[in-house]
């Protein structure tokens, strides 16, 4: 990584001061220009200037900016989603009435939860989508500090748990037996486990019942179902509305208010955040998703995730740390996919350890995005070398300890190659950027004769709440960064409510 550049820097080459060569008073001194050389990276010889560039011309073409119609089609998607999720509630009443969804910008590939990737279909922006959401909807929701829960991580890795549903009621374990796995004990008593795998078969078949009744009696304005696929345990749903095709990543999760004792350590360190955000913020609860370690058993072990907390987190990060990091996980994302080693979760966690370990005020720096991408670089080849990249929450679970000296290595010569020239990838992902946001164009002009319907266009009792939608953009606007939340109540799906952290809409 090349260090910035200071003005006042002993030693440099426009002070002649501490130079033990230098002869202040000699005349032939007055007559010498010394050159002034560019800020270069050590390591590439690229200019920073030139990265710097590069970097925001990158973010130019990957940013997703809506206009009044892309945040009506966004909100005519979002209506339908959690409609079908309302009816999925209705048929077999196991979902929560009252639920709590989280939506993430961005797609389950894009690293905004830790997932497996390597059971995930491969979508591309612009081929298959042009925006892409991931919906944490609770099976169960434990928020109840009188609900007894039992996390069970005798039989896991760090970061893991099974959940047994011993110490609940009993129409709890009735509603929910057909999803858990049984362990009869030696002294008679019967163990259900909740079961990551069953609750996900569950839900994709449910989803499945819904959409297919929906379908049948298709409504004006409706978005159109493009795909719905169960990839491992997460159920990706493409929607067509008007001129968009948005890709929801829908995962059935386990959500807990205040914060697991495994994690209780890291509440104890300092942390970039604080004085930023309160620590209830950051504790404010926490989510098991399906997911399992290598060693652990898949129709058991769910994964601890702090997704909500990342949301808060995401509020002290500065915006050219941000860019850097998007343009990182563009270079990283597909080189380093295959074999299985690297997600774009592991990078974010470095970034969040960077904030740690790195001066507020350094990372403030607007025109630092060039050090902080390189720095990321470094970071990630560390790691993969020493086969070594901690949880942010949880420090001591390793999330690449399972994989092999080949498999590191190999990934680390890739990673060289990218450090070793940044600004050809980084033009690179430029273009790839630019491509997809042609194919996203062309299809929009196709889309004004297609036959997919816009919800603009559309006249009677079913056209969306434009107002609403212009709510909706006005509050994401006003509200970067914030945890956002919707709640449903299945018995009245019109009728949306909006959470920005504690306050209601």
């Amino acid at each position: 990584m090349a260090a910035p550049v200071l003005a006042s820097r002993t030693g440099s080459v426009n002070s002649v001061g501490n130079s033990p060569t230098a002869t202040p008073n000699n005349p032939n001194n007055n007559n010498k220009i010394i050159p002034s050389y560019p800020e270069l990276d050590f390591r590439s010889g690229a200019r920073i200037e030139e990265l710097n560039k590069l970097i925001q011309e990158f973010s130019k073409h990957d940013q997703r900016e809506y206009d009044d119609q892309r945040a009506l089609e966004i909100h005519t998607a979002k209506d339908f989603i959690f409609s079908m999720l309302g009816l999925v509630q209705k048929l077999d009443q196991k979902l929560p009435v009252a639920n709590e969804y989280l939506l993430l910008s961005g797609g389950v590939r894009e690293g905004v939860v830790d997932m497996d990737l390597d059971e995930l279909n491969i979508y591309a922006r612009g081929t298959d989508f042009d925006l892409d959401f991931t919906l944490l909807v609770p099976a169960l929701k434990l928020h109840d500090r009188n609900q007894p829960v039992t996390l069970d991580m005798r039989h896991s890795a760090l970061c893991h748990s099974w959940l047994s549903l011993r110490l609940f009621d009993e129409g709890t374990i009735n509603k929910w037996k057909d999803c858990c796995t049984i362990v009869d004990h030696i002294n008679g008593t019967t163990n259900y486990f909740f079961s990551p795998t069953l609750v996900a078969d569950w839900f994709y078949e449910s989803i499945g019942v819904v959409l297919q009744e929906v379908q049948k009696k298709p409504q004006r304005g409706m978005p159109k179902v493009e795909k719905v696929e169960k990839n491992g345990t997460i159920i990706s749903v493409i929607l067509g509305v008007g001129s968009s095709r948005m890709l929801y990543d829908i995962v059935p999760v386990v959500s807990f208010k205040g914060w697991p004792a495994v994690a209780q350590s890291w509440l104890m360190e300092n942390h970039f955040w604080d004085g930023k955000i309160t620590e209830e913020e950051v504790i404010s609860g926490f989510y098991l998703l399906p997911a399992c370690s290598c060693t652990g058993r898949k129709e058991n072990e769910w994964r601890l995730s702090f997704a909500r907390s990342e949301v808060q987190l995401k509020k002290c990060i500065s915006g050219s740390l941000m860019q850097a990091y998007q343009a990182c996980k563009a270079l990283i994302i597909k080189l380093l996919s295959r074999p299985k080693a690297i997600s774009p979760y592991h990078l974010r966690s470095m970034m969040l350890w960077a904030c740690d370990r790195l001066p507020a005020n350094y990372l403030a720096q607007d025109d630092f995005s060039a050090h902080f991408l390189l720095g990321l670089i470094d970071d990630l080849q560390h790691c993969l070398v020493n086969k070594m990249c901690p949880n942010y929450f949880i420090p001591q679970c390793n999330m690449l300890e399972h994989l092999s000296d080949e498999t590191v290595m190999l990934h680390a010569r890739k990673l060289s190659s990218v450090r070793s020239d940044p600004a050809e990838h980084l033009r690179t992902a430029i273009e790839h950027a630019k491509a997809a946001n042609r194919l996203t164009l062309d299809l929009q002009r196709r889309g004004s004769s297609a036959s997919l319907p816009s919800p603009q266009s559309d006249s009677g009792e079913h056209q969306p709440d434009d107002r609403l939608a212009k709510k909706l953009q006005q509050l994401v606007t006003e509200n970067p960064g914030k945890s956002i939340s919707v709640f449903i109540n299945p018995d009245d799906v019109t009728r949306p409510h909006f959470r920005i952290d504690d306050k209601f809409f």
